[in-house]
């Protein structure tokens, strides 16, 4: 019996997801899997943040791929030029082109710069761990240097964007200012922790309730919330803005700049030819490609319609979507081999909470929108967390890597 070809481009939370559901049915179903990653570890990019910001290190969020491989799995370590879809073929940088019946897309996101000068050339951006980590050495620079310099900025750090991913980098530097303040020598006070944002006020995916729970801990933690001033251009060091309502211009002067304003999916999928807006391209309601039932596109690069939205919006990428999607992905290739219908994919989500911190986060649980904050949602969090790290990982990860400290 010939064995189908299956190649999974991406190592985060979707291809995992797809692998172990994968690697379950293998032998039964003659599977060859093929497991292809420019690193050999996976990461837990929603602790990114800690990274950058100096409160856990690089082996705190990640695990060697190979502790999730079995026999029927063979990984390969390189960047993807292209998939060519014609062919049936997956071009890599250093190997020899990949073979494959299916494919599944799982390639991740990049920042977007929405085309705003001076961005590309003037920020940090927090797309994996090397970013993450530059923008930690980056900060530590920037307060040695205070030292002699005595150049101000140096002591202010501001995010662009406030976002999920910005929001819960802001609350993990407002802990971590004590640390810069040392190193510069200063006192913590003059340490400055801003955002700036063109929406009119913080935390707008959760309720105004609990939004504003969020935004008192955050300035409690004198973090300076510029809201409502859209990003008109970046210099080195200097942020230009327009306030959305007044025109009003201002600046912001930062010895560090952060810019977490959105995402696009892997610039791998204009390579291979697809034209979609931002690289997410819009699957079917069984995550294929349109064009090509062979083709799985999940995770960030996708863009999924969600039924139950009152306008028919897109799914948010979210870990907990892409593990989801990850999930059906596999289960429709498995279907397919065994000659049953597909299966539309469904989510429900189980909630959402942001961390403004190690002890602080503000969150929903549940289909009925219960909101938690406090010490009861930073402990979700972390059993959030590691229910990602099980579901991908297995035991092992869970029990080298898990957040048990619920109560620090």
């Amino acid at each position: 019996m010939t064995e189908t070809k299956i190649v999974i481009l991406g190592a985060g939370y979707a291809g995992l997801m797809a692998l172990k559901i994968l690697q379950g049915k293998a032998k039964k179903a003659n599977l060859a899997i093929t497991l292809v990653d420019r690193n050999d570890y996976h990461t837990e990019a929603t602790d990114l943040h800690e990274i950058a910001a100096g409160s856990r290190q690089l082996d705190d969020i990640s695990y060697k791929i190979t502790d999730v491989l079995t026999p029927s799995t063979k990984f390969i370590q390189d960047s993807v030029v292209k998939v060519d879809k014609s062919t049936k073929t997956i071009e890599l940088a250093e190997h020899a082109n990949l073979e494959y019946d299916y494919v599944i897309i799982a390639l991740g996101f990049v920042s977007e710069s929405f085309g705003i000068p001076g961005v590309l050339e003037n920020t940090l951006k927090m797309d994996d761990v090397n970013t993450a980590e530059a923008i930690h050495q980056h900060i530590l620079a920037k307060m040695v240097d205070y030292k002699t310099s005595q150049k101000e900025s140096n002591l202010t750090i501001a995010v662009c964007g406030a976002g999920f991913t910005g929001l819960e980098l802001l609350g993990a530097l407002a802990e971590e200012k004590g640390k810069y303040a040392e190193l510069a020598g200063v006192a913590e006070n003059n340490i400055r922790i801003l955002v700036v944002d063109g929406s009119p006020r913080p935390f707008g995916m959760f309720p105004s309730s609990l939004a504003a729970k969020g935004t008192k801990i955050l300035t409690d933690g004198d973090v300076k919330l510029l809201m409502g001033k859209g990003i008109e251009s970046i210099e080195p060091d200097v942020i230009h803005y327009k306030d959305r309502k007044t025109a009003e211009v201002g600046t912001v002067h930062a010895g560090t700049i952060i810019w977490t304003t959105g995402v696009s999916g892997s610039p791998i999928m204009a390579a291979s030819g697809y034209t979609a807006k931002r690289n997410r391209v819009v699957v079917t309601d069984e995550l294929r490609d349109p064009e090509d039932e062979h083709v799985f596109i999940i995770g960030d690069l996708s863009a999924v319609f969600d039924s139950a939205s009152d306008n028919g919006a897109f799914f948010p990428t979210t870990a907990q979507i892409a593990l989801a999607q990850g999930h059906n992905a596999a289960k429709n290739i498995l279907a397919d081999l065994a000659g049953k219908p597909a299966h539309k994919f469904n989510f429900k989500s189980l909630g959402m909470v942001c961390s403004l911190g190690n002890t602080h986060a503000v969150g929903i649980v549940g289909d009925k929108d219960i909101n938690v904050s406090g010490f009861p949602a930073s402990a979700l969090k972390k059993i959030i967390m590691n229910k990602s790290l099980i579901e991908t990982g297995g035991l092992k990860a869970l029990l080298t890597k898990g957040r048990f400290d619920l109560y620090h």
